[in-house]
């Protein structure tokens, strides 16, 4: 069984016992999350639509760890006027693995 959530934001299509990184959660390793932003699901059971979220469905998820991405390097450059501006980013990720999808 599969579903499409939205997680933080971002939509995902999620499995049971899948692991996925999503943006920064509000929550601690270990913790327990639910959520309730369930777009489509489909399984043994036939598969479900909603308008815009299947009504009772959720996915249930454990957090793992927060982890940083990979560095992405900005730089900005003028020429032949001396400007020259190097910037870097690193995107905060949570860890999770889904536990279960329920409908």
């Amino acid at each position: 069984m599969f579903a499409i959530v939205t997680i933080a934001g971002q939509q995902f299509k999620v499995e049971e016992g899948q692991e996925i990184f999503v943006h920064r959660l509000e929550a601690n390793a270990g913790d327990s999350v639910s959520f309730s932003d369930v777009h489509f699901t489909s399984g043994d059971a036939g598969t479900s639509i909603g308008t815009p979220n299947v009504s009772g469905a959720s996915v249930g998820a454990t957090v793992i760890d927060h982890v940083k991405g990979d560095k992405v390097v900005i730089f900005k450059k003028k020429r032949r006027k001396g400007y020259r501006v190097k910037n870097g980013h690193r995107q905060q990720f949570t860890k999770i693995k889904i536990d279960s999808v329920t409908v």
